[in-house]
């Protein structure tokens, strides 16, 4: 016998053209919830929290809508109340609809200046926190700079500064010119010149491809930047102790550095989800979305990336493009990682990842809809390659893969000072020297994750929260950790191998 839903808010419908709904909690089989145009419906199949329910009947190569937008195709009939997943839906030749909502919202001055406290640098940029790097050249310097910070671990070590970080790798050689080492460059550039390090310590084993003077050739801040080589150090003993000594003289210099309040257009935000689930693109990434279109509005920047993770839904952000050539940028990335894609035998849409399917995401489109949520409804003001120092304010695309580490490390070599990541299955990221906020999609999630989550936008899943208002608090939220405040992964001292440069271009 059919039974009552003890929630009369059982499912949320997200666009009034939908022919799905994604379950508020977990729905028993044969059982009838209230549908949210108010009429009945059976639901015939377990569905479980965050996956989606036919709000109809859906036939044999029909187009599955959500947010109002396709997901993909019905790879057999669906019964209105049944369970939507992989077993019944497939990528197909789901069209692309017209973006919704036109152009880009109109930009508003605010009413009132937001501002952080920051450590503005000799640059000008601002840092939103006052470490000291050592950063390898190669992975045959790796285990010293490790080494030399070690000697620095703990609270109190070098007092005035937030810590030594060592950034390693797995490559620096074994390569020959071309994209790849560029590429590896442009990376370790961004960080050596970060704003959130008061100064760095280059190591190089000596022999290397990616030569400590080729790296730091050009470099415009090159005062604050010392290096040494493991070879004319004499070894790793004495390479680890000209380091602590190095180190040391940089930490008495940087400790001098106060913060000061500055305006929020300093502040440069990477975007990240990882870990999504079918709540992302209800909760998370909309009320990061809101808190991005404050940010802009106030004059700071942005960092949209993570390029195979917007594929299927990147007509959204064409239409927002603040110049053709934006939008033309955009789909020649997208191009480019379709023959990559292909030439490394996979496709695009062997994305979700497996914790994502758990979490309710069938298909790329379905993923990529929510991802771009993200980036609010800010016009898109630049395409930016992969590590390529942001020099424009507002919403800005990065290249990047989709994976993570890959795609954060070159947001912070872009310049960004703060990364707010967005979690539905429960990511622990770290990102020194860069603080990383961790945003929970469901409040399961952040009860379960405490010390770990460091907002939840479940009160949108819940019905106690508006996307809004959501976005108010963490936009304040962000600049409180701009400011100083401790995220929870800098608590548990997370963020030390988080480092993870793209890989391009032949090992040889």
């Amino acid at each position: 016998m059919s039974t009552e839903a003890p929630a009369p808010q059982a499912l949320i419908r997200l666009h009034a053209n939908d022919n799905v709904a994604v379950a508020r909690l977990a729905l028993a089989g044969d059982t009838v919830v209230p549908q949210p145009d108010g009429s009945s419906l059976h639901v015939s199949t377990p569905v479980a929290a965050g996956h989606k329910v036919a709000l109809r009947a859906i036939a044999r190569g029909e187009v599955v809508l959500k947010y109002g937008q396709p997901i993909g195709v019905a790879s057999t009939a669906i019964a209105a109340g049944e369970h939507v997943h992989g077993h019944n839906l497939g990528m197909g030749h789901a069209p692309a609809a017209p973006a919704a909502g036109g152009p880009a919202a109109a930009q508003v001055a605010p009413d009132e200046a937001a501002n952080f406290e920051g450590y503005v640098r000799a640059d000008g940029r601002v840092g939103t926190r006052n470490y000291i790097g050592v950063v390898s050249t190669v992975n045959c310097s790796a285990s010293v700079c490790k080494g030399i910070a070690r000697a620095f671990e703990g609270a109190a070590a070098l007092p005035g500064i937030d810590g030594v970080v060592a950034i390693t790798h797995g490559s620096g050689c074994g390569m020959s010119d071309g994209e790849g080492l560029e590429l590896l460059r442009r990376t370790l550039r961004g960080y050596a010149s970060h704003p959130n390090f008061a100064a760095v310590l280059v190591v190089g084993l000596g022999c290397e491809v990616n030569q400590v003077g080729a790296l730091l050739d050009g470099m415009p801040v090159a005062a604050r930047v010392r290096s040494l080589t493991i070879q004319q150090a004499g070894g790793t003993r004495e390479a680890i102790a000209s380091g602590q000594a190095v180190v040391r003289e940089l930490a008495a210099e940087a400790a001098l550095a106060q913060r000061s309040r500055v305006p929020a257009s300093h502040l440069v935000v990477g975007l990240q989800c990882g870990g999504s689930d079918g709540y992302s693109g209800i909760s998370a990434n909309p009320a990061l979305g809101a808190a991005v279109d404050l940010l802009v509005r106030h004059g700071g920047t942005a960092i949209l990336s993570e390029t195979p993770e917007i594929y299927g839904a990147e007509h959204l952000l064409t239409a927002r493009a603040a110049r053709p050539e934006v939008a033309e940028r955009l789909l020649a990335r997208l191009q480019w990682w379709e023959g990559y894609a292909s030439r490394n035998g996979a496709e695009l849409d062997n994305n979700p990842s497996p914790g994502n399917k758990a979490g309710g995401i069938t298909t790329i489109l379905e993923k990529s809809l929510g991802a771009v949520a993200k980036g609010g409804s800010s016009p898109l003001n630049e395409v930016l390659d992969y590590a390529q120092p942001v020099g424009t304010r507002g919403l800005v695309f990065m290249d990047t893969p989709g994976y993570d580490p890959v795609s954060a490390t070159g947001q912070v070599a872009g310049g960004a000072t703060l990364i707010c990541f967005t979690t539905g299955r429960g990511s622990t990221y770290g990102c020194k020297p860069t603080p990383s906020l961790k945003l929970a999609t469901n409040t399961p999630l952040f009860e379960r994750m405490r010390m770990d989550m460091d907002f939840n936008a479940g009160g949108i899943v819940d019905g106690t929260q508006s996307v809004a208002e959501a976005g108010e608090a963490l936009f304040q939220l962000m600049l409180e950790t701009a400011s100083g405040r401790a995220t929870l992964s800098e608590t548990h001292d997370l963020g030390d191998n988080e480092f993870v440069p793209w890989q391009l271009g032949a090992v040889m």
